[in-house]
């Protein structure tokens, strides 16, 4: 059996367009070279994929089943081309982004389709680790780009930039004390604050902390969870609780002391002194275009 690409790419076009000469047509050839490699192509398989008894070529049981089959080959094929064309170029094979949740799912969604547009042929890993352990994967090597809140001591071998500013809201419970509004700064104080837990002891972990009595949590989402139980009040970012289905159980009282906006640095990191490939060089500065603020 030596079945070819031109062969399965006639049965292909056939099947699409309805008959030999439409096929012929779309691939630039004559239609009997079209008629001689489908009818090559079944004699190498041992079966008929077409009826040829009416006035157009209909597909077979055995055609319709083998003709799935015949686009993955097709197909990868293309993506064979397209890797081979990416070591031609330089370009990386796979390429791993740690991101911080607080990062807007819709914006990931956006630059990562216009990334898919651009890199086809690139392995992608999107990974959402604890806040902290974004830049360690990407001081570990186990990313190659990351996006995370801003930290106030990064490692020397890290670069950073700054592409946002994510708005942080007070939120509770709907029945709980601070619900009504607005709070006192001593309010805030006098009642369970709840923070997105960090691993270290270092000072990111109590940077926003206001009241003694606080409990840890990984997740923004099960912070939401926990509040809309009245169990005790957060800063959570602001398109978080706007996505959340939570929402309506929840409430977002205004602050005495100021308008309510505490804005946290979005900061994408890289390794100095990694080697970087077009597709990361591509991502660095359309993230770095993107510089809005989420709100």
């Amino acid at each position: 059996m030596n079945v070819s690409m031109e062969q399965l790419e006639a049965f292909e076009a056939a099947a699409d367009h309805g008959s030999f000469s439409a096929a012929a047509r779309v691939l630039g050839k004559a239609q009997s070279a079209i008629s001689t490699q489908i009818a090559n192509l079944e004699i190498d398989l041992g079966v008929e994929l077409f009826d040829r008894s009416g006035r157009s070529p209909v597909l077979t049981a055995a055609g319709t089943r083998l003709l799935p089959e015949a686009r993955v080959i097709l197909d990868r094929r293309e993506h064979l081309l397209g890797v081979a064309s990416g070591f031609a170029d330089h370009v990386e094979t796979r390429l791993v982004v740690a991101i911080d949740e607080l990062f807007p799912e819709s914006a990931v969604g956006e630059v990562f389709a216009d990334f898919g547009i651009h890199f086809p042929h690139v392995e992608l890993e999107l990974m959402f680790p604890n806040m902290e352990d974004v830049g360690r994967f990407v001081l570990d090597g186990k990313a190659d780009l990351g996006v995370m809140w801003r930290q106030e001591v990064l490692p020397p071998e890290l670069a950073f930039l700054t592409i946002g500013w994510v708005p942080l809201q007070l939120v509770c419970g709907r029945d709980h004390p601070l619900a009504k509004g607005p709070v006192s700064w001593e309010e805030l104080k006098r009642h369970r604050q709840i923070m997105v837990a960090a691993r270290s002891e270092g000072p990111e972990k109590q940077r926003l902390r206001i009241a003694s009595d606080v409990w840890w949590v990984e997740s923004h989402w099960v912070i939401l969870q926990i509040l809309r139980h009245n169990v005790g009040w957060a800063l959570i970012p602001r398109h978080i609780i706007d996505d959340s289905p939570l929402a309506g159980d929840l409430a977002t009282p205004a602050l005495e002391f100021d308008k309510g906006d505490h804005p946290v640095a979005l900061e994408m990191v890289w390794r100095k002194q990694r080697p970087v490939g077009p597709a990361a060089k591509w991502l660095r500065n359309r993230l770095s275009a993107t510089r809005v603020s989420f709100g």
